[in-house]
């Protein structure tokens, strides 16, 4: 099921660069764009973990230089059914979290500096498990699938101001360029808005399974959120959202289109959750 959702993704995005790239230049256009989107699509699921990393500044830690989270990453690990992902650190103050890789036998968690000197140990457990669902639930690649996809859409649209339409000055149109460059970066946003939405709330559900304490991660996600508010976070937008809580300041338009869901809502079904128990 996952390998087809990821398949219907790059499908989909796929065709809006393709779409965007024939009106920008015709057939010819279109074929460029294709072939932009094939090459992305190779990068991304080779690459993307190790690129993500160099965004984050983020540097693998071994068992000896980090005993105490690599015995809590391994014990959650063990009760996924997981292998053991690489541990990462990465050096900022605000305290998040994300996993990244094309598979569990390639992923990587990597918990930021602040996480570990903030959060008390409960409520980092409640992280990591929900960084592990990520992995569990294959959700890391096709995450950065949207997101890349989303933001080289966006790009290309831009070009309608540099690009005759369809390869001619006489076809420019005003309504075909306001189409390009909101319609068509909008679609590609609320795309990747509903899968992140999506994936963040599964993962919550079998971050808490996993842990076996939905208290524990909805305290994390309270916590994180509100360290977000007042501890920035110098990260490329692309990358954004792979964090647990998203790490950019913001709010109006800004926090309506986040790809995270609100962290409110989230901590509510956890505590529903708990109840539940």
């Amino acid at each position: 099921m996952t390998h087809a959702k990821l398949f219907f993704l790059m499908a989909l995005l796929t065709a809006l660069i393709v779409a965007v790239g024939g009106l920008l230049g015709g057939s010819q256009m279109m074929l460029v764009a294709l072939v932009f989107a094939a090459l992305m699509n190779f990068g991304i699921y080779w690459y993307s973990d190790k690129a993500v990393l160099r965004m984050y500044r983020a540097q693998a830690v071994t068992r000896e230089q980090a005993p105490e989270l690599y015995e809590m990453v391994d014990r959650l690990r063990r009760r996924a059914g997981l292998p053991m992902p690489t541990v990462a650190v990465a050096p900022s103050d605000q305290p998040n979290a994300f996993a990244t890789g094309r598979s569990p036998d390639r992923a990587v968690v990597c918990f930021t500096r602040g996480i570990l000197n903030r959060v008390p140990r409960e409520e980092l457990e409640g992280v990591t498990a929900h960084e592990l669902a990520h992995i569990k639930n294959r959700d890391m690649l096709i995450g950065t699938t949207a997101a890349t996809m989303a933001g080289a859409i966006t790009l290309l649209s831009r070009l309608v101001w540099f690009i005759p339409l369809g390869g001619h000055e006489r076809d420019r149109s005003p309504l075909a360029g306001i189409a390009l460059l909101i319609v068509a970066p909008l679609a590609a946003l609320l795309v990747h808005m509903a899968v992140s939405r999506t994936m963040e709330y599964r993962a919550d559900r079998v971050g808490a399974e996993i842990s076996g304490n939905p208290l524990g991660l909805a305290g994390a996600l309270g916590r994180l959120e509100a360290y977000a508010k007042r501890i920035p976070m110098e990260v490329n937008p692309a990358a954004a959202h792979l964090c647990i809580v998203h790490p950019l300041r913001g709010g109006g338009l800004v926090a309506l289109f986040r790809t995270h869901p609100p962290t409110e809502e989230r901590v509510r079904r956890l505590e529903a959750m708990a109840r539940r128990r």
